[in-house]
This record gives C-alpha cells, structure tokens and sequence, in this order.
C-alpha cells in the first residue's frame, strides 16, 4: 500500500519540511562521499552516526568505556542518516505527502520540536526492545512515523491517492491505520520469535507512531490568524 498524495490543503508554505528533506538529502549525498573511501569508513560513519542499543546498554553498566556524549548524540543525527537511496526516496516522500499538514496545524518551530520528539521517542523505544543490538540504526522513519501518527489523529477522513494493485482514494486512517498494524505485527513476531526484524526497526515506527498521536494533543495548534493569513 503506497500513498502517492493526499487532498487535505494547507494555507503555509511548510519550510521545515523543505528544509528536512534538504538536510537529509545533503546527509545521503555525504554518505555516499564516505562511501566511495571504502566499506571500513563507512561502517566506521554508520556506527559513529547511527543508533547502537547495546552502547545504550553498556552506558550504565560497569566499566563502560563509551561517552554519554558518543552515547546520545546519535539520537539526533540517525535521523538524517540513511542507508541506501531507497531508504532516503521512501521516506521523504511519505513526509512530503503527509508533513507539509502537521506543520501547516504546528507552526514552523513547534513542527520541528514535534518532528525531533517523534524521532527520539522511536529511538528509544527500539532500544528498549532490542537492548543487546550491536546493528547500528539510522533512518528518519521514526520521526516521520511521528507525523503520521499525528495526520491519523488530525485528519482521518482526508482522502490519501494509494497504490495497491490499483489506484484509487482511500481515507487517511485506513492508509495509516494498515501501516501501523503491519509495523506492530511484525515487531511482536519478531519479539515471539526472538530473532531480529531484518534491519528495519519496527518497533522505532511503531515508538515514532505513539509518541506523534500522544504529542500532537499536547502541542497546540498554532493561531489561525497565522494559519490562513500569509506567515
């Protein structure tokens, strides 16, 4: 089930969308640069960069010789780093369906406080599902899973273009509904059977998810006289 677009409207120019699909664009494009250096350098810029659980795990244990620091950090930048092209195309494209609405409700500020939240709350609900993970996580999914969360509380009944077999219309809360119970299905089978998700951190979309239905009612609603005036 793919969305192509959606028909709710917006009345803002959504500049931090803009500026997150850039700034995880430049990140991809930077990869790639360490890339060509060879696959030590960028398994070196993955884990230094990306979301490692048992760093996590070993930071409060005994003798621990990883930095809170080098530690914490990478539940920041794993939000802007991606590994593949199809990782980066797939999820910019759904937080250019679904984004430019949650900023257009938030206001620009509030959006991206809300958007890194989101990220952080599915970082750490991998990390407490997978705590002895030495595979280091990266991707905007769990923060971008945040604003989806968000558009299914906001904006259930707006019609969303999907893909599946056929093209056609459907309502938001069943697109997203779908997306959030695969993501769940599939993180508690993984968890049942004790064995990883195949490098997609199920339980970070699912996490992302939660946090954006939880914080979308605790971020007001920017004034409508911004919302539809020219701010």
């Amino acid at each position: 089930m793919i969305p192509i677009r959606d028909d709710q409207p917006r009345f803002s120019t959504p500049y931090i969308t803009y500026f997150l699909i850039a700034l995880n664009t430049a990140v991809y494009l930077f990869g790639l640069a360490v890339q060509a250096q060879g696959g030590r350098a960028y398994a070196a810029f993955m884990y230094e960069f990306g979301v490692v659980p048992r760093n996590v795990t070993d930071l409060v244990g005994a003798g621990s010789q990883v930095t809170i620091l080098g530690t914490l950090l990478p539940f920041f930048t794993s939000m802007f780093v991606h590994g593949g092209f199809q990782h980066l195309l797939g999820n910019m494209w759904v937080l250019w369906i679904f984004g430019d609405n949650i900023e257009d409700y938030l206001g620009h500020f509030n959006y991206l406080i809300f958007y890194l939240v989101s990220g952080l709350a599915a970082s750490a609900s991998h990390v407490l599902l997978n705590a002895h993970s030495s595979m280091p996580t990266v991707g905007a999914s769990g923060a971008i899973a945040g604003v989806m969360g968000a558009y299914f509380v906001l904006y259930p009944r707006a019609r969303v273009l999907t893909w599946f077999v056929f093209i056609f219309y459907m309502p938001a809360w069943i697109v997203l509904g779908y997306w959030f119970l695969v993501q769940f299905l599939s993180g508690a089978a993984t968890s049942i059977a004790n064995q990883t998700s195949g490098g997609i951190a199920v339980w970070a979309h699912v996490g992302g998810f939660v946090a954006g239905i939880v914080l979308i009612k605790v971020f007001s609603e920017r004034p409508r006289l911004y919302r539809y005036g020219t701010w």
